[in-house]
């Protein structure tokens, strides 16, 4: 296999996770073929140290969005079209796009219509599962296979008509900060009713998110004080909501200790008895660490009202998702009141059935997304599969 040429693999990878999950793909596919691996496309820092000179700064891709879109759509429509013929000129052995669907599927449509026997493989699916569903029909004619990170997506894209999917696993079962979390929360802990509870907040990564969560958090850490609870507050942040954060917990009753170091944040997690979050991605690092959690959210007014039409799923909590129970409580908009999520709280504290069919929960869900192999390697397995059918037609 040595002595065979390069493999000349396409890639669009914007954001920093992208890249990391290309780079991860470029290695196992040159482990596992034993030939050089010539990169072509779109990526990061990581990717780069691979060979990529991509044809443009991937951090464009980052800001793909809605307001994006409206904002600047005629340069990205350049960068989809710039992207897309380069790639088709190129004639690579298979196109792998990384995430941002609003891009990167962009460009994998005019690949196929410019180049066909280009075989297309797209990592992270995209979240037809929750809303927007007709994505995953409208993905079939262009993407002959889709990478999934969540194991319930497979059969989510065959019940939606979309594109095969191959489950290759989460980085987070194998992040080192959740690791440890996980193996400090499986100690025995004190869970007797007059101890200082430690109790982690974590109002969101966005700043909108921070202003609308914060008042309530706030105010459910005073109904736990004024019921006679002694609370440890621990908010692990971000650097760009952080100043925000601080500004807004200065009038708490129970000041927070503010956390932007990863590892003190995972050393939180370790120590924590519950959480009290904004829904999002955290609530799987929680699960996999082993921290009973409460969740919320309040939309903004344009979403709520887009949210009506759009999403289909019956939770947005992916712990809840994955286990396919209610494991963890979540409340969303009129509902987030401070009264509810205190008592709520006071449930996960003690050793009630409520903590024990949590943490039973999160066990399963490790079990559920481990896999026999490295994700990598089961990607490049995907990927080289799709290349060789490509051969034979």
């Amino acid at each position: 296999m040595a002595g065979e040429k390069p493999l000349k693999v396409a890639i669009v990878a914007g954001e920093e996770s992208g890249d990391l999950l290309g780079a991860d793909i470029v290695r196992a596919l040159e482990k596992t073929t034993g030939r050089k691996i010539r990169l072509v496309g779109i990526g990061g820092r990581h990717l780069q140290e691979l060979g990529l000179t991509p044809l443009f700064d991937g951090s464009e891709i980052a800001l793909m969005g809605f307001s994006a879109v409206l904002r600047d759509l005629p340069r990205l429509m350049r960068r989809i079209s710039q992207t897309a013929t380069t790639i088709a000129a190129e004639r690579p052995d298979c196109l792998i796009t990384i995430d941002s669907p609003d891009f990167s599927l962009r460009v994998a449509k005019k690949v196929r219509a410019a180049a066909p026997a280009i075989p297309i493989v797209h990592y992270v699916c995209p979240s037809v599962w929750a809303w927007r569903p007709g994505r995953a029909v409208a993905m079939k004619p262009y993407v002959d296979h889709i990478l999934c990170i969540l194991p319930f997506e497979v059969k989510a894209l065959a019940r939606l008509g979309g594109p095969p999917g191959t489950y290759v696993g989460h980085r987070l079962t194998q992040d080192p900060g959740v690791l440890g979390a996980a193996t400090a929360q499986s100690l025995p802990r004190d869970l007797s009713a007059d101890r200082v509870k430690t109790l982690l907040v974590l109002p969101g990564s966005r700043s909108g998110e921070v202003r609308r969560l914060i008042d309530p958090f706030g105010k459910a850490m005073s109904v736990l004080r004024q019921r006679g609870h002694r609370l440890r507050l621990l908010l692990p942040t971000v650097p760009h909501v952080a100043d925000l954060v601080r500004t807004s917990v200065a009038s708490w009753d129970e000041k927070p200790e503010i956390i932007t170091d990863a590892e003190r944040k995972w050393q939180a997690f370790g120590k924590a008895d519950a959480a009290l979050i904004a829904s999002g991605t955290v609530s799987l690092e929680l699960a996999l660490s082993g921290v009973p959690m409460v969740s919320s959210y309040k939309l903004d007014p344009i979403a709520r009202l887009i949210s009506r039409y759009l999403v289909t799923t019956w939770s947005a909590l992916l712990p809840n998702l994955i286990s396919d129970r209610t494991l963890v409580p979540e409340f969303y908009n009129q509902y987030v009141r401070p009264e509810n999520l205190a008592r709520q709280l006071e449930a996960l504290f003690a050793d009630t059935g409520m903590r024990a069919w949590q943490k039973a929960g999160f066990a399963e869900i490790a079990r559920r997304m481990a896999t026999e192999k490295p994700s990598g390697e089961i990607a490049a397995e995907v990927v080289m599969g799709c290349i060789k059918r490509a051969n034979r037609e």
